[in-house]
């Protein structure tokens, strides 16, 4: 039955699970599926309603209502980190990319390298090295968007995120202060965030800075129209939005934004509140759209500074690159996007090989006993994320 549903490759993945077990889970399949069908059968049989809810607010709009713009050259940050539990410390890793779209022939710019960050260390066991790693990758990811010379520069995720890892980062710098991430987010924290002020509130108009969340449960269309809470806007809108709409750029939903430096010990501490201050007031005047380029694409969430919102010219551009970029049903975002995301996801895959290496070069050097060396190396735990 399971080489029938799976596969033998999938069906391999069973096979340390006890038979009653596995039949236990599969029962409940068909549960999950009713209910899922259930909340597909609601959606189609409200969608007609939910459409003329749309039309009838004014926020749908066409792309050619914006007019024409250039062809725009695109790049893609996203980053990724992974920490490997092992009997005697913790080998934890981050690394930023940011990648090239699909170029125009024209395209002469120059573009500095590298154009990635590492970091690898041996860290203590602590429970916050995940805080602070995800901080460093972060903060790297918004270094390299800032510095790129691309017309439509994108980060893979929303613009909220990094306030929310810098701000729980600087919260355990005393705490966490014998962690080598802490200190490399410390050595770096100024420039991570005047990078972070450049992309949120850069007014060059040939440059658009923009966030792609993949996963978002933000409401700001639903609660205008009233529609279910249990759907967010995303979901909702892949099925209502027809192949070249979009909905007319609203602010993100309000949160309270603020940076907590009181335990930041940094001889820049000053300079470093008064950015943080700029980049809680930027926020503030954030926004977004839901933008479908394609029939076979869900409906893409797009974030980007008020001045853009503002400029038709400026979200045709927005739009312009965006659909250009998605060029094949095969990738569910655009290029540089899915690009960026693959090779991040490669990073994580690699920490153990990176372990091995490591584990081979200590063994070959160490005096006493060979295997305290893999007792020491061996790995319990493993914990990544983008």
């Amino acid at each position: 039955m399971l080489t029938s549903h799976f596969g033998s490759q999938g069906a391999s993945l069973f096979e340390d699970l006890p038979a009653a077990l596995l039949d236990e889970i599969l029962n409940e399949t068909s549960t999950v599926a009713r209910n899922i069908l259930k909340s597909f059968n609601e959606i189609a049989e409200g969608r007609s309603s939910l459409r003329a809810d749309l039309e009838n607010s004014g926020l749908l709009m066409d792309e050619t209502s914006l007019g024409v713009a250039p062809r725009q050259t695109t790049c893609a940050a996203d980053g990724s980190y992974a920490i490997e539990r092992l009997l005697a410390t913790d080998l934890a890793a981050a690394a930023a990319v940011i990648v090239e779209g699909l170029t125009p022939p024209s395209d002469l710019s120059f573009w500095e390298h590298p154009r990635h960050k590492v970091f690898v260390a041996s860290e203590p066991h602590f429970q916050d090295t995940p805080t602070v790693l995800r901080a460093v990758m972060l903060g790297e990811e918004v270094r390299l968007l800032a510095k790129a010379p691309h017309d439509l520069p994108m980060l893979d995720g929303t613009f909220a995120l990094p306030i929310i890892y810098f701000n729980q980062a600087m919260n355990s710098s005393k705490s966490a202060d014998q962690l080598e991430c802490m200190r490399e987010f410390l050595r770096n924290c100024k420039s991570y965030l005047e990078a972070y002020l450049h992309v949120l509130t850069s007014n060059c108009p040939k440059k658009q800075f923009i966030a792609l969340p993949k996963y978002s449960t933000r409401r700001e269309i639903g609660n205008a129209l009233a529609w279910p809470e249990c759907y967010d806007d995303r979901g909702i809108l892949t099925i209502l939005l027809n192949e070249g709409e979009l909905t007319k750029p609203k602010p993100l939903s309000r949160d309270y934004w603020h940076f907590d430096t009181d335990g930041l010990l940094t001889p820049d501490k000053r300079d470093i509140e008064k950015i943080g201050n700029e980049i809680v007031s930027a926020l503030g005047s954030v926004c977004m759209t839901y933008y479908k380029p394609r029939a076979w694409l869900p409906a893409f969430r797009i974030e980007f500074s008020k001045a853009i919102a503002a400029d038709s010219s400026r979200l045709a551009a927005v739009v312009k690159g965006i659909k250009l970029q998605t060029v094949t049903p095969s990738m569910l975002a655009p290029f540089p996007v899915h690009l960026a995301d693959r090779t991040v996801k490669a990073v994580v895959r690699s920490i153990p090989a990176f372990k091995q290496v490591t584990t081979q070069r200590i063994a070959e050097e160490y005096d006493g006993d060979i295997g305290e060396v893999f007792f020491a190396m061996h790995g319990y735990r493993s914990i990544s994320g983008m």
